[in-house]
């Protein structure tokens, strides 16, 4: 997710996340240690030891492309396991090309689209809405365009965010005057004393 990074990484995610963050490779280890295990958790088997780190900008704007095609979700799907699972090069433009053309799109309309610029507003225009809601990391979850949730979260820490928005956003009436009164059959005017 940093569009500053390169396409072919020599270093492994330990080694990034300990320089990204100030911590110690343990640390990075124990970091990453849990977030695979609430993947696992969830059903996902997740490879951080052979993960291939690249610059995603065209994952995202394949991503992009197939949402114009009505597949955004399952290219999402498919980028995912093909990064998290079977440690695949996704800055790799062949790589890409192969994921695509799995979940039915057209290998030259792809290859056409990532030898050109196509998509690259749409990705551009998302990481600036990004900047602004101050996304640094993925997960990040933001709900009604006000509450966020950072990082990898056990399910009890999203019932109890959106409890919390859910008390916060009831309407509260603020006049207790009698006014005017509507239900299904029409609205009835108050009468003056």
């Amino acid at each position: 997710m940093d569009p500053t990074m390169g396409r072919d990484i020599k270093e492994n995610m330990y080694e990034v996340l300990s320089k990204k963050y100030g911590m110690s490779i343990d640390q990075a280890k124990v970091t990453t240690g849990n977030m695979v295990q609430m993947a696992k958790e969830a059903g996902l088997d997740y490879q951080i030891d052979t993960l291939i780190l690249t610059n995603t900008f065209d994952a995202h704007r394949l991503t992009m492309f197939a949402k114009k095609k009505g597949l955004m979700q399952e290219m999402t799907e498919r980028i995912l396991r093909a990064y998290f699972t079977e440690s695949k090069h996704i800055g790799d433009h062949q790589t890409l090309t192969e994921l695509a053309v799995e979940i039915g799109l057209d290998r030259e309309e792809v290859g056409n689209m990532l030898a050109s610029d196509e998509m690259a507003d749409a990705v551009r225009s998302d990481e600036q809405l990004a900047r602004q809601y101050g996304v640094t990391a993925v997960p990040f979850f933001l709900i009604n365009k006000k509450y966020a949730l950072t990082g990898a979260q056990p399910i009890e820490v999203f019932v109890q965010a959106l409890e919390k928005i859910i008390a916060e956003d009831k309407i509260v009436v603020l006049n207790t005057q009698d006014g005017l009164k509507c239900d299904d059959e029409g609205c009835e005017i108050p009468k003056k004393s």
